[in-house]
């Protein structure tokens, strides 16, 4: 699991903050803590799908959002990128636009890189996995990895553009929360 730890500076708003009541300035925070969470997953998605030749729904699927709430001072949003077999930290090839030649299955993973020929390998299973023999033998076979979504985020670039994002969004989303609140209020 890969944990981001944001401390904005929230000078700004504290003011208004402050002359809340307990109980509604909670629910002002997390109300922007949950929407900057949802800007950080989109950012997360469009980071990863720049950089990498994965789709954007397959990337979607690994990143899991926990909300805020105001109650029992939960007042923090976790971002999580998890891989969806459970332990294993690889996806199999045809995630990558893999195609099947008279040579084997190319693939293309970074984006801006060049297909790659794997030679002896073919796409099985309905389409849905790239595979390869052992050795010599008809068998045994194996399928083809490579990283997953949360070894991609891992990756410094991607991990400090969405800091950036919440860095940026967080005073803006509560600025617009306590707007809302305050007409809601009225």
């Amino acid at each position: 699991m890969i944990q981001i730890d944001i401390r904005p500076d929230l000078r700004a708003v504290e003011r208004e903050l402050s002359r809340l009541q307990d109980g509604l300035r909670d629910r002002v925070i997390a109300a922007a803590i949950n929407k900057t969470a949802d800007k950080a997953r989109a950012e997360m998605t469009r980071q990863i799908t720049g950089e990498f030749n994965i789709k954007a729904k397959d990337v979607r699927a690994q990143l899991k959002v926990r909300r805020a709430t105001a109650k029992g001072a939960m007042l923090v949003a976790e971002l999580e990128a998890m891989s969806k077999l459970g332990g294993r930290r690889s996806l199999n090839l045809i995630h990558f636009a893999a195609r099947q030649t008279a040579k084997g299955v190319t693939v293309k993973v970074k984006r801006g890189g060049a297909r790659k020929l794997i030679a002896g390998a073919w796409i099985g299973n309905d389409g849905r996995t790239v595979f390869q023999r052992v050795g010599k033998q008809r068998l045994p076979i194996k399928a083809l990895q490579t990283i997953d979504v949360p070894q991609m985020f891992n990756t410094r670039r991607l991990n400090a553009a969405v800091v950036r994002k919440i860095q940026a969004e967080l005073p803006v989303e509560l600025g617009r929360a306590l707007q809302a609140f305050a007409a809601r209020s009225r």
